[in-house]
């Protein structure tokens, strides 16, 4: 009978052994999903950003090429006459 029960204080022993690791490996699971998630609103959150700095770029580019120095009057004008042209040539096409 004794051998009998060492064999069931090493298995209840053993049981309590899995249920630990259990738990561990659960709370680390939880963990690393809480980190998942955390990246992903990272990424969200710079993809975000990326596009409105991108937006921002073009809305400057565009200003940079409306800019208007002593040098580059005639230039300007050349660009903003070209732009009028091809409005003058949207409005016509839907027109049509």
């Amino acid at each position: 009978m004794g051998a009998n029960n060492d064999s069931i204080k090493i298995f209840q022993t053993r049981v309590r052994q899995l249920i630990l690791q259990y738990q561990q490996v659960k709370k680390e699971n939880e963990e690393l999903y809480a980190m998942v998630e955390d990246n992903e609103n990272r990424i969200k959150q710079l993809e975000d950003e990326l596009a409105s700095e991108q937006q921002n770029y073009k809305a400057l580019k565009t200003a940079r090429m409306l800019e208007v120095s002593g040098q580059d009057v005639e230039s300007a004008k050349e660009i903003l006459a070209k732009l009028i042209r091809d409005v003058d040539k949207c409005i016509n096409l839907l027109r049509e």
